[in-house]
């Protein structure tokens, strides 16, 4: 017999302080209460192509009902920006390695682009991430896409509506036979025009995402009706099975 399900709010496009775009206020305790602000239920921390305050989110989160998924924004080969979200710490870091690897060897130039912060669940520094973050990675959107299922993730094109670093910006299209879960819009998108742009995006699953880089970004865009607030029941929800849904909030 299947559980009774619920509705819940949820932002899976959340940077913090070690992404180099992101304002200093971004750090776990913060983004906590912000969440709890808006009416969030889940949320995915996605920095560019690092995955290490995930964990002190997590343990700023822990006496919460606020659920927190690792997760991680990637910048690939063509330079569009895809969601890589995940059930565990270990999956992440998985990944994390494999991103890596894939990205230049070069440093940060923090003066320019910004600092890259590793933080603990306080908030209080601990180190600074010295790689280039802000950087195309040498991973095709397709490899990305695969590698993450191959761990057990979950992917998302990010910001399609927007006209740089997103799959329709970059490529026009969404390729066929991309094992993608689900496309992401921003906060203002206008899904009609949206449609009649791209001909075929009917067939494909919103969710509309903050991509805060400041604690006023984050708000509650989507909404899922699932049993919980897991990888597993966003999975459902996305493909809409087993009496799952996902819904837009209108912006």
């Amino acid at each position: 017999m299947m559980s009774a399900l619920r509705t819940i709010r949820l932002d899976l496009h959340i940077h913090t302080v070690l992404s180099p775009c992101a304002e200093v206020e971004m750090i776990p305790p913060l983004i906590v209460r912000r969440a709890q602000e808006v009416g969030l239920d889940l949320i995915a921390i996605t920095d560019h192509h690092a995955a290490e305050n995930i964990a002190a989110v997590q343990r700023a989160a822990a006496e919460s009902d606020l659920t927190v998924l690792p997760g991680m924004e990637v910048q690939t080969r063509e330079e569009a920006h895809i969601l890589c979200l995940f059930d565990t710490l270990e999956q992440v870091g998985c990944w994390q390695e494999i991103v890596y690897a894939s990205l230049p060897k070069a440093k940060n130039r923090p003066e320019m682009l910004g600092p890259q912060f590793v933080v603990d669940e306080t908030g209080e520094f601990v180190r600074e991430n010295e790689r280039l973050l802000l950087a195309s990675t040498n991973l095709t959107t397709e490899a990305v896409v695969a590698q993450v299922r191959e761990l057990g993730g979950l992917t998302i094109a990010s910001h399609v509506d927007r006209p740089s670093f997103s799959l329709l910006g970059n490529l026009g299209f969404v390729p066929p036979g991309l094992a993608l879960a689900g496309l992401e819009i921003s906060a203002r998108c206008d899904v009609k025009r949206l449609y009649g742009q791209h001909p075929g995006l009917e067939s494909w699953p919103l969710i509309r995402s903050s991509d805060a880089h400041c604690l006023a970004d984050m708000q509650a865009w989507t909404t899922a009706e699932v049993e919980a607030p897991t990888l597993a029941e966003l999975d459902l929800a996305l493909r809409g099975i087993q009496g799952r849904s996902i819904a837009l909030i209108a912006a």
